[in-house]
């Protein structure tokens, strides 16, 4: 299996200076070739350019920019052409499906913030002074830079990654290892209904708060953006001092939001693949739920339009956003994989609406957000542990018919 590790670097002034060049000459090198392939489109030949073109030209490239794009290793530079191929093809699937099509956007220097080597050994190295005491991951043109390794990586490294978040570096491998031993089993099977009130319901009865770590940081945030919108928009080359500490106070709430996302999502994972052997859960599509309601023209006014929930549903949206439920399920299924459990998506439809005693489905067995009361038999229970009984109930059929 394929297992990922993220850790903190701490370059050297003079080392966090060319990693910062060597993202800029990525970023360039992703919107040189996107602009080729916009102009050959537009021409009336309809050229379509591809990755192969591309890559042909990449030694010319080096050749003519031996300061710049010379500098970098020419397997990380394959990568970067190859992200720019994987968007395009993202494009083209989401027109044959009917989706929203999203053409590939060129990059800023401040939003192009990865830069991938294929091959640990290709123009970079894993611990690359294996007798100091300190790890270290050297990087063609920056050198040896220090690694906070704060945990074993198991296994054989394929691919390492340079990442920048905000004013702080990240190295992040793939390695390759062996399927790890699955926990004993514990004979317990689980349903979950994931919900905003409350993280999680089981069909245990038991449930896991929402910490809601956006809201909390809502205020620190709304202060330190307030501050942000007084300086006018400049490169980061031309903002002063002031102006850059007001961009990295944003950046830095943001990314502590995050990791007290990521902290509640692993943590909370952990629990349930420890206790049970198979988890059910509802296969969400949020994507869905989190859109904007669709505007109500007013057919009496020209120009004018109908109150539409907006601002309802946008508060809506910003509650389903903080419970991370996207990256929680993500998380669950990895983990669930690793420790040998399984994880089980079910059809959500009507889970909240079913009477988990007699079958009985209506709308109007959920009086209220937190109250399930069956109108056909007076089953009565907490709304989300009804939900998440049907959710078990549904997995262990779909387990069953799989098997048969």
């Amino acid at each position: 299996m394929i297992r990922a590790y993220k850790f903190l670097i701490r370059p050297t002034t003079g080392q966090r200076i060319a990693l910062g060049e060597m993202l800029r000459d990525h970023c360039s090198l992703y919107n040189g070739p996107l602009q080729e392939r916009r102009d050959a489109y537009r021409h009336p030949s309809k050229t379509s350019i591809k990755y192969g073109i591309q890559f042909a030209q990449l030694r010319d490239i080096r050749a003519f920019d031996p300061d710049r794009q010379g500098r970098w290793s020419f397997s990380s530079q394959q990568a970067t052409l190859r992200r720019l191929d994987k968007a395009f093809a993202a494009f083209f699937r989401r027109i044959k499906s009917g989706g929203t099509p999203g053409y590939p956007r060129f990059r800023g220097v401040g939003w192009f913030d990865t830069v991938e080597f294929p091959k640990d050994g290709d123009g970079c190295r894993w611990d690359s002074t294996p007798h100091d005491r300190v790890t270290r991951v050297r990087f063609q043109g920056v050198g040896h830079v220090k690694v906070n390794q704060h945990r074993p990586v198991v296994g054989k490294v394929k691919t390492v990654s340079v990442k920048r978040e905000g004013r702080k570096w990240f190295v992040v491998l793939t390695a390759e290892q062996d399927q790890p031993e699955p926990l004993p089993e514990t004979g317990s099977m689980v349903g979950i209904d994931l919900g905003i009130a409350n993280c999680l319901a089981d069909s245990g009865g038991e449930f896991v708060p929402n910490p809601r770590h956006g809201r909390r940081a809502a205020a620190k945030l709304e202060a330190a953006q307030q501050a942000l919108s007084r300086f006018p928009c400049r490169r980061a080359k031309d903002r002063t001092r002031n102006h850059q500490r007001a961009v990295d106070k944003v950046a830095q709430l943001h990314g502590k939001v995050r990791r007290q996302r990521l902290d509640h999502a692993h943590k909370t994972a952990l629990d349930l693949v420890r206790a049970h052997d198979v988890i059910a859960h509802e296969d969400l599509k949020i994507r869905n739920m989190s859109k904007a309601p669709a505007p109500k023209p007013d057919p009496e006014r020209a120009g004018a339009f109908l109150p539409n929930g907006a601002a309802a549903k946008a508060g809506l949206n910003r509650s389903i956003a903080d419970a991370g439920w996207g990256v929680f399920l993500t998380i669950l299924h990895a983990k669930a994989e690793s420790a040998g459990r399984e994880a089980i998506a079910v059809d959500p439809r009507n889970t909240s609406r079913t009477c988990p005693e007699c079958g009985h489905v209506s709308k109007e067995n959920r009086p209220t957000q937190a109250t399930f009361h069956c109108r056909a038999c007076g089953h009565t229970a907490h709304a989300d542990t009804a939900a998440a009984l049907n959710v078990l109930r549904a997995g262990l059929a779909r387990r069953n018919a799989s098997t048969v």
